[in-house]
């Protein structure tokens, strides 16, 4: 599986952003696939993501309410549709996938078997 993000961009404060994820290679061994993110000097964080069986997404605390993650089968690419932007989002983007229909928290990103090279996203104030 080969994950290409992108989307990523300079917004003002309050702005919006969507981000793309398009899967190739086995995209059809996909059973759930996550945004993680991470800022200059800090550690990586989860920020959303969608699990195929039961149609669940899932949200960091931090962004619930302004971003929305959702998928088109047909193109096997997910988005992040990020709304609101606080200069606190500004950071790298990465989207990952999940291939062992695991049970473990999509939080984790050790539960991810692929990973997209990140997009940059720069919220300005």
């Amino acid at each position: 599986v080969q994950l290409q993000a992108s989307g990523g961009g300079l917004v003002q404060a309050g702005g919006s952003l969507r981000l793309s994820c398009k899967a190739s290679g086995h995209p059809f061994s996909i059973y759930a696939m996550g945004w993680f993110r991470q800022a200059p000097g800090k550690e990586r964080e989860f920020v959303a993501a969608h699990r195929w069986i039961g149609d669940n997404t899932y949200y960091a605390y931090s962004v619930k309410g302004r971003f929305t993650i959702s998928r088109d089968n047909t193109k096997n690419t997910v988005y992040l549709q990020m709304n609101s932007l606080k200069p606190e989002d500004t950071a790298v983007y990465c989207c990952a996938a999940d291939t062992q229909l695991g049970t473990m928290s999509l939080e984790i990103a050790g539960v991810y078997d692929y990973w997209g090279h990140g997009t940059l996203v720069t919220v300005s104030s």
